[in-house]
């Protein structure tokens, strides 16, 4: 293991997080923006391979839409909605080992569910603890295990399980996966995971502090308007109704004030204070 990737560096961490040392290597409370869409923001126009292919790109073009992309360089004249109005980083907590459902991430087998239904995890929060997953996972999803699938725990590592984030559920919201991918870009329980929901999270009371583009830091409360978590996401395959918002290509964004906030590009008009 590479010993710089290993070190934990203080401008990366957030006072307010106790987390310390191991299993995790090198922890960070702080991630970039991914956007409103699940589809292909886990490797953006190349796999982790290094596999181009011109339906990756097409499916990297449409559902990538937050102020980053993986494996693509990215600039401040790419964010049309304005620098004023586009998130671009947030913060996260790191796992404590405690099922924080926030932190531990999960996994939905059915295949490719969360681009319909990215809030289907949150069935399985524990109904007298929400902050935490039940014990018991119900059937059809499981705990993934293993120090790679736990939240903040590695800042050199640029998959979205570690540094990155959606804004599609709230602030403090779960985490939720849908497959595995390995190093040739095949599912398999590899190293790396694939499509899943990231939420932004952090030890404050009530909500999380984000990056805008312009440097203004603000604090963004849990129950900012989000749309519904249940509605089906912008991606290759959407309808015009998906089952209310369209969600074809170039659609305004299904989750409200926080997925507006979270695009670089939707020409939306926000007019209402967070």
């Amino acid at each position: 293991m590479y010993r710089p990737w290993l070190t934990t560096i203080g401008t990366l961490r957030c006072p307010s997080d106790p987390g310390d040392g191991l299993p995790a290597q090198g922890r960070t409370n702080y991630a970039f923006c991914l956007g409103d869409a699940i589809q292909q923001t886990d490797e953006g126009y190349t796999s982790v391979s290094g596999f181009k292919n011109s339906t990756r790109a097409q499916r990297a073009r449409e559902s990538c839409r937050g102020a980053f992309v993986p494996r693509k360089t990215m600039r401040f004249r790419d964010i049309l909605d304005g620098l004023a109005n586009t998130v671009v980083m947030g913060e996260i907590k790191t796992d404590l080992g405690d099922r924080d459902a926030s932190t531990e991430l999960i996994k939905s087998t059915t295949e490719n569910i969360l681009r319909t239904n990215p809030g289907v995890c949150g069935s399985q929060r524990d109904p007298e603890r929400p902050a935490f997953w039940l014990q018991s996972l119900g059937s059809g999803f499981a705990f993934t295990g293993g120090a790679e699938r736990r939240r903040g725990y590695a800042w050199s590592f640029g998959n979205a399980m570690n540094t990155g984030f959606h804004t599609i559920l709230p602030p403090n919201s779960e985490i939720c996966a849908s497959n595995w991918v390995n190093a040739s870009g095949g599912s398999s329980n590899g190293a790396y995971w694939g499509e899943g929901v990231y939420s932004t999270s952090s030890r404050h009371q009530g909500g999380v502090h984000v990056l805008m583009g312009d440097g203004a830091v603000k604090f963004v409360t849990d129950s900012i308007e989000a749309g519904q978590s249940s509605h089906a996401t912008v991606r290759q395959g959407g309808t015009s109704a998906d089952p209310v918002f369209a969600t074809t290509p170039g659609s305004p964004s299904p989750f409200g004030l926080w997925g507006m906030l979270g695009t670089r590009a939707g020409k939306e008009v926000i007019d209402e204070p967070f």
